[in-house]
């Protein structure tokens, strides 16, 4: 997914005591057989910055070889088209089914401008589709998409695929900054 993209891939393997260096190699193996510009052990957590030389070597190479990311779609392509192209060469979906409120998004941001702005899915991290059930790459399945909201500072789209919950947005200033003490210490 990210080779589509245009972006060399570096696999990052969190060494684990239990581990073995045949379970290493099997790993490196696929994934530089897969494609993958390089594959190393991380023993960052273990020994701190030490334990990432050979990972920080492997992405330093990768970088070396230069990259041009480019979008699975046309920027200026309709937005359910865009959020159809994800779905189908991403995650394998037949298609998508936009619920009403999705269609009045999507209509309501091309109106106002945003159709050229990239999309960034919101669905489960457990599956390629929106239900965390379908494991492995699951095929025959339609992508609902219920809403599309609108991160205009952050420049995308975001559509929410399926039963999900979303975290709100950080402000610019940390709540801890409009803490203050009492003269009692309170």
């Amino acid at each position: 997914n990210v080779r589509v993209h245009g972006i060399p891939v570096v696999v990052a393997i969190n060494r684990f005591p239990t581990d073995t260096d045949a379970e290493y190699a099997a790993i490196k193996k696929a994934a530089l057989a897969a494609g993958a510009s390089g594959c190393a052990v991380s023993e960052v957590f273990a020994k701190g910055g030490g334990g990432g030389l050979e990972l920080a070597e492997s992405l330093e190479k990768a970088c070396d070889k230069g990259a041009s990311f480019k979008h699975l779609y046309p920027l200026a392509a309709p937005i359910a088209q865009k959020i159809e192209t994800i779905a189908k060469a991403m995650y394998g979906a037949d298609g998508i089914d936009l619920l009403p409120e999705a269609q009045a998004d999507i209509a309501r941001y091309e109106k106002a401008g945003y159709r050229d702005l990239p999309i960034c899915m919101a669905k489960t991290h457990l599956s390629l589709s929106h239900d965390p059930s379908l494991k492995g790459r699951p095929k025959g399945f339609r992508l609902p998409v219920r809403s599309v909201r609108l991160a205009a500072g952050a420049g995308f789209l975001y559509p929410l695929c399926g039963t999900m919950m979303t975290m709100p947005g950080l402000g610019s200033e940390a709540g801890l900054e409009r803490v203050d003490t009492a003269d009692q210490g309170r």
